[in-house]
């Protein structure tokens, strides 16, 4: 008789089917909230065009193809932006079909859930963005395969929402919080309406690998031939023992050797690297088998730190040894536009860039010792070069990808006594009370909210600019990537930006500052126009972030959304004033121009790309044009 694996007790497996978060009332409030979110970024991107009621309120309405209408409560704001209250979506009664509130009646184990009617108005709450898709995909304009892997990535950012809302804390806990635990209660990208699809992540996946799963994991290490593996690295850590003496223990370093002479193999004809879990058991066994059976690829064991999963969730920072790196792997998962691998060239390509960009700021004084900016360098890399898929131009991008690693500097240690950290995208996050996060760190730091928003704007603007105009240099300085440094008051003080080799661009029309540039880097990074530079300023930060947060400060602060706009103004203005000698490049790189290109994240993934694979990765698509806030002419409301 074989003797089989001990099967799980039923403890083990109740607790492996247990989703405590999917509950209708979780579920419900969650879905509203990102049916508001759905509504008013494709009304942004004028994927819909809502119409205003005649009496020119604050009401509008929307048909849907089988002849129903929607109706919400929207303000607009900034860039033409569309804010619609969650709780304010209802459909007429007496449509062409059964409400999708009707339809909902069915609640938790079967229970009739009545429909939330409005008695005077002969309306009933609507309140499921799945149902909107399907009823409102010819005036979305998808087609039928887009559709349905789109229904499939909503509902999993929907499941994650509904964790996040299940685990969720008040505001004054979050501000207590570090860096990384912060991460793991973040919402996600408050443009794209897909902002957690994971596509390839099974739930356990999720509940393993995902950041509000806040579960510290501990990396395998695999070590790769050189003959197919490069190592790059900035000054300091050219080699890559000088990586792994600060990385590795050196029992651990150690312990690696001896698994690759037990084989008879040479270590120091090997580079060591740690990977994903998943990535190794889905794309790397599967795609590197050849390379596993030759001895290529040899598979260690864990260096027992355990990192802790960011927003990024491919980017693992250390919480066991603080001072070591945070480590970037690929993880071919489909999350927002992209997969989310580590491009072959780019890849080597990182320490490269990270040193120039840095050597920039290290010879310019006001960068230097004024704004005293941080930049957390990619200072060491490993590619994996795939025989065939990296020799094919017409594969998809994905398979070009898969087996690489990106050291950055840790951020604790380049944090002066009393200073804390946290990602700009947490300024945007509200509680289960309501409490904006923002509302809790003005109060905090005793400072009025118009003081406490010029001191962030003064932390945040000028870095930002000096590299554009200085420099014709920009990074995307996004809710993920821009860091704000606070003190021991909660007051911002100074920037952190990461993600230079996926998110710097240069200027395409030559700049003096761009002759020592060496060649590699000039190479790698991408070009465009000044006039297009500007956006991601714009995009990645005004548009992205400030656009979200201006109406919030308003809200909950009391700061008019046209003061908030005058006081980012100002700004950029003083900093002009601060170097009369630029203004030329003022003009070259226009940041206040009356009106600018509207960019739309969520227009590519309905219109353009799609879920279709595509030798290059997809970019931002382009829809007309918005009012630009910052310039003096624009109101910041109709």
């Amino acid at each position: 008789m074989p003797k089989y694996p001990a099967s799980r007790d039923s403890a083990e497996s109740a607790d492996l089917l247990s989703t405590p978060e999917l509950n209708r009332t979780v579920w419900d409030k969650a879905a509203a909230r990102l049916l508001a979110k759905m509504l008013g970024q494709f009304a942004y991107e004028e994927v819909i065009e809502p119409v205003r009621q005649a009496d020119g309120g604050d009401t509008y309405t929307l048909g849907l193809d089988d002849g129903g209408t929607l109706s919400f409560s929207a303000r607009r704001g900034v860039y033409d932006s569309w804010h619609i209250a969650p709780d304010s979506v209802r459909e007429t009664c007496g449509s062409a079909r059964e409400s999708p509130a009707e339809s909902m009646r069915e609640g938790v184990r079967g229970t009739p859930a009545e429909p939330l009617r409005d008695r005077n108005t002969d309306t009933v709450s609507f309140r499921d963005p799945l149902q909107f898709l399907a009823r409102a995909r010819h005036i979305l304009g998808i087609d039928g395969a887009t559709l349905g892997h789109l229904i499939r990535e909503i509902t999993t950012t929907l499941a994650a929402d509904a964790r996040l809302d299940h685990t969720a804390l008040c505001a004054d806990r979050l501000a207590d919080l570090d860096y990384a635990e912060l991460e793991g209660h973040q919402t996600g990208h408050p443009w794209l309406v897909a902002n957690k699809g994971r596509l390839g992540f099974s739930a356990t996946d999720a509940s393993r690998y995902a950041p509000e799963a806040r579960t510290p994991v501990r990396l395998p290490w695999i070590a790769v031939s050189t003959r197919i593996a490069a190592y790059r690295g900035v000054t300091g850590l050219a080699t890559p023992e000088q990586l792994y003496v600060q990385e590795l223990d050196p029992s651990v370093r150690d312990s690696f050797a001896a698994v690759l002479r037990a084989r008879g193999l040479d270590p120091g004809s090997y580079l060591c690297l740690p990977v994903h879990p998943w990535q190794w058991d889905e794309w790397i066994v599967p795609v590197f088998a050849p390379a596993i059976a030759a001895g290529d690829i040899v598979p260690l064991h864990t260096d027992a730190d355990l990192r802790l999963p960011q927003q990024s969730i491919r980017t693992f920072t250390n919480v066991a040894r603080p001072d070591r790196h945070t480590v970037k792997l690929p993880l071919s998962i489909l999350n927002t536009l992209v997969w989310r691998g580590l491009p072959t060239e780019r890849t080597l390509a990182a320490p490269a860039v990270t040193a120039w960009v840095q050597g920039l700021r290290d010879r310019d004084a006001f960068l230097r010792d004024t704004c005293q900016v941080i930049l957390l360098g990619e200072v060491a890399s490993v590619t994996v070069e795939h025989p065939l898929y990296d020799h094919l131009p017409e594969t998809p991008y994905q398979f070009k990808e898969i087996l690489g690693a990106i050291w950055r500097e840790p951020l604790q240690p380049r944090l002066a006594p009393g200073e804390r950290a946290r990602t700009l995208a947490s300024l945007l996050h509200t509680d289960p009370q309501g409490r904006a996060f923002t509302a809790e760190l003005v109060a905090r730091s005793g400072l009025t909210p118009t003081a406490w928003l010029t001191r962030l704007f003064a932390a945040l603007l000028p870095p930002l600019l000096h590299f554009l105009y200085r420099y014709g240099t920009v990074f995307s300085p996004h809710g993920e990537n821009a860091i704000v440094v606070f003190d021991n008051q909660d007051v911002p003080v100074r920037l952190a930006i990461k993600d230079f080799v996926d998110d710097v661009n240069i200027s395409a029309r030559p700049l003096p500052e761009h002759e020592s540039m060496p060649q590699d880097v000039r190479r790698i990074l991408l070009t465009e126009e000044p006039s297009f530079l500007t956006q991601f300023i714009h995009a990645g930060l005004f548009i992205g972030v400030f656009r979200f947060l201006s109406p919030l400060c308003e809200e909950q602060l009391g700061v008019p959304e046209d003061d908030f706009w005058s006081l980012v103004r100002a700004e950029i203005l003083r900093h002009h004033a601060r170097f009369p000698e630029l203004k030329e490049r003022f003009e070259m790189f226009d940041m206040l121009t009356p009106r600018i290109e509207r960019l739309c994240l969520n227009r590519n993934r309905l219109h353009v790309d799609g879920y279709r694979d595509r030798p290059r990765r997809p970019h931002a698509a382009i829809h007309g044009t918005v009012p630009n806030p910052l310039h003096p002419s624009v109101r910041v409301r109709e």
